[in-house]
């Protein structure tokens, strides 16, 4: 009987990026907007998320060959891309597995006419989508032409078929965004608003930082098991800086 689910399941956060670093210059200098010139799926690492890249990958080639990845999936934006491929060539299951599988449906948070705009740029040019934010709440709310947490829910839950139509029995590393780890937890550990809200709220997920599940036959009909959480001992482990900077679009978490 083949596996219904993959034996480990990585989740990582893509390395930190030029839009983390314009956005906190923008915070610091107290703007409206965040200045990067590139569209949001263009935007490239940073040379600190190519070294945290490079660490991540340090520590998935300590693993024993057998216990690397052999299915890499990617969101389509250039720094979760560029992630993948560094983690890949600098751990060596590059060669082993069949390449980067870009998916569209792990792409970033559409934020829509609040894309670029700090917390203070939403609240001066938008104060009433600040208040209607306010008042629904960040899970529920959709920016006009933007996606609320839901949607990225719903359209994830497809990716959480792929998992277990296609890759049962295999190790699959995952490389998105932020709200892509916290909405797959929410997904995989069969969460409620709050209780996702709550893990939000004790901190950003870091650059580069792994979600890890494994496969417990002994649950039922086996389940995936949460064993590691913003977990970034690889890159302390290589002096590279944790960072968890938003992205640039991501204004009003």
């Amino acid at each position: 009987m083949s596996e219904r689910w993959p034996l480990k399941l990585w989740v990582v956060r893509h390395g930190e990026s030029a839009g983390n670093v314009a956005r906190d210059a923008a915070h610091a200098a107290g703007l409206q907007h965040i200045d990067i010139s590139t569209r949001d799926v263009d935007v490239p690492l940073s040379s600190l998320g190519r070294r945290q890249s490079r660490a991540l990958g340090g520590w998935f080639a300590a693993l024993a060959r057998e216990a690397r990845p052999d299915v890499v999936l990617s969101s389509p934006y250039f720094r979760a891309q560029s992630t993948a491929k560094i983690i890949g060539e600098t751990s060596g299951f590059a060669e082993s597995c069949s390449g980067i599988v870009v998916d569209e449906r792990l792409r970033e948070r559409e934020f829509g006419i609040l894309d670029r705009l700090t917390r203070l740029g939403i609240e001066q040019r938008y104060p009433g989508l600040a208040e209607t934010r306010q008042s629904v709440g960040k899970f529920y709310y959709r920016p006009p032409a933007g996606e609320s947490w839901c949607d990225v829910i719903l359209r994830l839950r497809s990716v959480i078929d792929t998992l277990s139509l296609h890759y049962g029995g295999k190790r699959v590393l995952i490389v998105a965004h932020q709200v892509v780890v916290l909405c797959m937890r929410y997904l995989i550990e069969n969460m409620d608003e709050k209780m996702i809200l709550d893990i939000d709220a004790e901190g950003d997920v870091a650059n580069c930082a792994v979600t890890e599940y494994v496969f417990d036959r002994t649950r039922n009909d086996g389940s995936l098991v949460l064993t590691k959480y913003n977990f970034v001992a690889p890159l302390e482990r290589e002096g590279a800086p944790v960072t968890s900077t938003p992205d640039a679009n991501v204004a009003a978490r």
